[in-house]
């Protein structure tokens, strides 16, 4: 168990399943997708973006890449780049593709690309290469405090 997968059963109630997979050494998110069958749409990869010192999580579908220029916009920030991978495990406590959006060691602001809203389920990483958590988009929101906003730019 992760600190991702005890954050979701922590709260009771939260219908999920945890999945597991054999884990790759690059491509994680699109190899989670292939590995369980799962629509890469549906499947989220976290992403620690920062400005300064301030970091937030953004989650985007794996078929997708992140608008850094939306990102920032969204976060009231002049410009957002991807974190230093040392950086984003530090502040998440996870490992660069096993990064979750739950359970994180510092509390971080939350994005969730907006069209994933209208989905039933969607998978995120449960805190270690190899292991995922799908549930509604809506549980995800409401256990990370996560807002729904344009955040994709065409294919990843």
């Amino acid at each position: 168990m992760t600190k991702a997968t005890r954050a979701v059963e922590a709260v009771g109630g939260t219908a999920h399943e945890v999945l597991r997979y054999s884990p790759s050494q690059d491509n994680f998110g699109e190899h989670s997708a292939a590995e369980l069958g799962l629509d890469p749409s549906a499947v989220l990869k976290t992403l620690v973006v920062g400005h300064g010192r301030e970091l937030a999580l953004c989650c985007v579908p794996v078929s997708r890449r992140l608008s850094l220029k939306a990102a920032a916009q969204a976060l009231g920030w002049k410009k957002a780049a991807l974190a230093d991978p040392a950086r984003a495990q530090r502040a998440t406590g996870y490992v660069v593709g096993g990064i979750s959006p739950l359970g994180t060691l510092t509390a971080l602001r939350t994005l969730i690309d907006a069209p994933v809203s209208a989905l039933p389920s969607v998978t995120v990483s449960g805190g270690q290469r190899g292991l995922s958590i799908q549930l509604s988009p809506r549980d995800l929101a409401a256990l990370t405090g996560a807002e729904f906003v344009a955040l994709s730019a065409g294919p990843g």
